[in-house]
């Protein structure tokens, strides 16, 4: 390779660093990754004269965001662990140790996939006390991040040590389960989803209110003592125990004392890959003994003494032996393949798990990929933990193709222009009818109080519900809904029941958006009932009377049309009116139109006012709110903890108003 390749080589992996760790959108796996970097030392290895400060070799990972919080230099560096690839390379470092100190013992730990954070513990009489945590940022500064920190369930504010100062790193992570659920509400709002579960993590960690980060569920494992008493610096393994007592959430970690109990530990970390209820990237192989490390330098971007072993990717050819149809709670039709190893006829057995389904996606990826019944595909799980089709072994004798009605309900499918994704409009299909009710039943729709998914589960399943008018009609059934105690006694059912009379007093815009129509969020329909003035006539409308409203595309006004033009959904929207929900625009009491044309973007905490309250103190003046700062914003409305859109504001010459400054232009 000549050094024109070797730069090239260079740019490409400061792009996908850039992407992993500033931006938190990577677009190639951790294996792909590791290999360019693997191509990269080896140039180097030949050609040491042509490394400098900046290139990918030398650098510790991404750059210091501010959007959680303000800048802050690490005590102790927040280094990378040298990565290895294969049992050998365990196994020589091991021997290389035990070379020099024959006693060493080795701690042989679960590598969690997610970002390392720092926790910086004071005395506090007799105790310790939470003072800083800290993201790693360059491995020199990083953010503070410490109201967030404090959100987190397993990060302990207080310490039962006796100790004067106490730094531990961990690593903060997301559970499937609240990656699951986050992944689902977006696809319930119409929103992007999130790629997987480190990028979640990642970006909920640098949120600047800490309710969003304790909402969306944040977990921490501390793999090590940074700084601290002698007594805790001794031996890792121990000091790991010691803090451990004391509530503190530890990584899984292993005492080993040779290269076969380490090769063992790393195999027996790898079985537990697809059971775990989190994603683990590899084993970290450290010397117990801490004062032993530093004989083990790696270079000034690894820790010494550690070494990181990488699980190779496991694939597996499997048989298509059928294709199942689903249809979601939104209504998007989905496709699961049951799939056997091609070899044993049996489930296939990857990352410890057996795999006999696995998701097709959508009718494009199904054609992209050749996949019918009797084709053969290799098979492996992405980030160890979801089953992916990631190559084609043998064709099908025919490409599978979508039925064109409803598995469900029978009911025409529809194809969604400029998308894969097919969908059933029939909000009756009892397939999604518990998801819409309970979103026509949130905070941000209907604010039914009491109304919950579980709740309206159950009522589905007792025949109470069929669709969202159905709630208004649950009066009827209040005796027999108290004598089976679904919603509960009689408190509790009179409690519900009272919420949702209280419902039907709602502007038209709670109810717009709650009808769950494709790309039509709150923002949206306080748009439309502005221009409209009630959802009757919002009914009637045109798509090219819809594309000249304000932030309407042809897009949304497609979705709008086709969904008032279903007969079923026509029926829905006349039994809620005649069961007394309001259809109307509310008129806002103190309404002008001082702040007309004027765009603004809050951010901070301010004073007085949350940031709902403010959104509506400036619509209700005729002002509009976006979420992102730009050259068309008027006026960025900033509190405490402004973050990087104030940045951008100053950047771009915004001007920036103050809780005041905004009543004063109302005066």
């Amino acid at each position: 390779m000549n050094y024109e390749d070797y730069k090239e080589l260079c740019s490409v992996i400061d792009y996908h660093m850039d992407r992993y760790y500033n931006q938190d959108l990577p677009e190639i796996s951790d294996y792909e990754y590791d290999q360019l970097m693997i191509k990269l030392k080896a140039i180097e290895k030949e050609h040491p004269e042509w490394i400098t400060p900046d290139s990918p070799s030398q650098k510790i990972g991404g750059t210091t965001k501010r959007e959680a919080g303000v800048k802050i230099t690490h005590n102790v560096p927040m280094l990378s662990i040298e990565d290895v690839f294969t049992h050998e390379d365990v196994i020589a470092w091991v021997n290389k140790v035990l070379a020099l100190h024959a006693d060493a013992k080795f701690s042989v730990e679960q590598k969690i996939d997610g970002l390392s954070m720092t926790l910086r513990y004071k005395g506090d009489n007799g105790k310790m006390r939470l003072d800083v945590a800290e993201t790693r940022g360059d491995g020199i500064v990083g953010e503070d991040v410490t109201a967030n920190a404090l959100v987190i369930p397993s990060v302990q504010k207080y310490l039962d040590l006796p100790y004067e100062y106490l730094e531990l790193r961990g690593e903060v992570y997301m559970s499937h389960e609240d990656f699951n659920r986050f992944n689902e509400i977006q696809e319930e709002n119409g929103k992007k989803t999130a790629a997987n579960p480190r990028n979640l993590a990642a970006g909920t960690l640098r949120q600047l209110d800490p309710a969003i980060t304790r909402e969306r569920g944040l977990d921490m494992f501390v793999f090590n003592i940074q700084d601290g008493p002698s007594d805790l610096m001794q031996s890792h393994d121990e000091g790991l125990n010691t803090i451990a007592s004391k509530g503190v959430a530890t990584v899984y970690h292993r005492l080993c004392s040779n290269a076969d109990e380490v090769i063992a530990a790393i195999e027996d970390i790898g079985q537990m890959r697809g059971e775990l209820p989190y994603d683990i990237d590899g084993a970290v192989v450290k010397v117990d003994q801490v004062d032993y490390r530093s004989d083990f330098p790696a270079g000034s971007k690894y820790s010494a003494g550690h070494i990181a072993y990488k699980y190779p990717p496991e694939e597996k050819a499997v048989f298509m032996q059928s294709i199942e149809e689903t249809v979601g709670r939104t209504g998007k039709l989905g496709f699961i393949g049951h799939v056997y190893d091609n070899e044993t006829g049996k489930p296939a057995r990857l990352c410890g798990t057996n795999v006999s389904r696995v998701t097709l996606h959508n009718q494009d990826y199904i054609n992209e990929m050749k996949i019918g019944i009797g084709g053969v595909y290799l098979l492996k799980k992405s980030g160890d933990i979801i089953p992916k089709l990631v190559g084609l072994v043998m064709e099908p004798f025919q490409i599978y193709q979508a039925s064109t009605h409803c598995p469900v309900c029978g009911s025409t499918l529809v194809r969604e222009e400029d998308t894969a994704d097919i969908r059933c409009i029939n909000l009756s299909c009892p397939a999604q009818c518990t998801r819409a009710i309970s979103y026509f039943a949130s905070r941000s729709c209907m604010d039914i109080a009491g109304l919950g998914e579980t709740l309206v589960d159950a009522l589905v399943k007792g025949g109470y519900l069929s669709n969202y008018a159905d709630i208004y009609h649950l009066y009827e059934h209040r005796d027999e809904l108290v004598e089976a105690g679904i919603i509960g006694k009689e408190k509790n059912t009179d409690k519900v029941l009272a919420a949702i009379e209280k419902s039907k007093g709602n502007d038209a815009v709670k109810l717009l958006a709650a009808l769950g129509i494709r790309n039509v969020g709150v923002s949206t329909a306080k748009e439309l009932i502005k221009s409209f003035g009630s959802i009757r006539a919002l009914m009637e409308a045109s798509e090219e009377t819809l594309v000249g409203i304000q932030d309407i595309g042809a897009t949304t006004a497609h979705d709008i049309v086709e969904f008032f033009s279903n007969e079923s959904n026509r029926a829905i929207i006349d039994d809620l009116e005649k069961s007394g929900v309001n259809m109307v625009k509310e008129e806002a009491g103190n309404a002008s139109d001082k702040l007309s044309g004027l765009t603004f973007v809050i951010t901070g905490t301010l004073p007085t006012l949350s940031r709902s309250e403010a959104q509506a103190l400036i619509e209700n003046n005729g002002g509009k709110v976006s979420s992102s700062v730009s050259k068309k914003t008027s006026y960025l409305l900033m509190g405490e903890a402004a973050g990087s859109k104030a940045d951008k504001a100053q950047a771009l010459g915004i001007p920036t108003l103050s809780e005041d400054d905004i009543r004063k232009m109302l005066e």
